[in-house]
């Protein structure tokens, strides 16, 4: 779980970084970093991305638990 959960954040880390070190020249790119916009963009991806993976994990706990009780009949 604990490899999960450090994957998941050098994900996550490499994702912003990625993000904030890239030039936009697309004039919709420009104008969401001008009015701050793109914070709100980002911020919304990351909680999304983040509840994904939140439900792929209960998914798997609640597999391995009907797994378990299958192989126990």
């Amino acid at each position: 779980m604990k490899t999960k959960f450090n994957l998941l954040l050098l994900t996550l880390f490499t994702l912003i970084s990625s993000i904030s070190l890239a030039q936009s020249t697309n004039p919709v790119e420009q104008t969401f970093h001008e009015s701050g916009k793109i914070n709100v963009v980002i911020a919304i991806i990351c909680v999304i991305f983040i509840g994904i993976i939140v439900y792929m994990i209960k998914l798997d706990r609640k597999i391995s638990r009907l797994e378990k009780e299958e192989m126990g009949k």
